[in-house]
């Protein structure tokens, strides 16, 4: 599951409604929104975004987040490193081989490795 998925979820089951009755609303198969909320689609459009955001009647700064994380749950990730160093790409490569076998506590540690990346003082 992406956060997008588990955030989704969470506002369904908030609203009291299922996959089916979410889909048609949003004139969405259910297989596609399970998909989704499974993390095994990609990035939903904006448009998409925008009728789940109005289906949830949820206010702009929830709204925001929501598309924020929809921007961060692409289960299907690219990193370009051409034109970068070589422990760039060899860096990335050994993330892509090993992230399914890192522990919760290691994903929030290197999280916070990157959310301090370059701030200064």
């Amino acid at each position: 599951m992406t956060p997008f998925g588990e955030a989704v979820r969470k506002l369904r089951l908030r609203k009291g409604v299922s996959q089916k009755q979410m889909a048609a609303a949003l004139n969405v198969t259910p297989a596609y929104l399970s998909a989704l909320e499974h993390g095994k689609r990609g990035t939903p459009t904006f448009d998409l975004l925008q009728r789940i955001a109005g289906y949830f009647n949820i206010i702009w700064d929830e709204a925001e987040e929501l598309f924020l994380l929809a921007r961060f749950s692409d289960p299907r990730v690219v990193v370009d490193t051409s034109g970068l160093a070589p422990e760039y790409t060899a860096f990335v490569n050994r993330l892509a081989g090993k992230i399914r076998n890192l522990d919760a506590a290691t994903i929030r540690e290197l999280d916070r490795v990157l959310e301090n990346a370059g701030k200064t003082g």
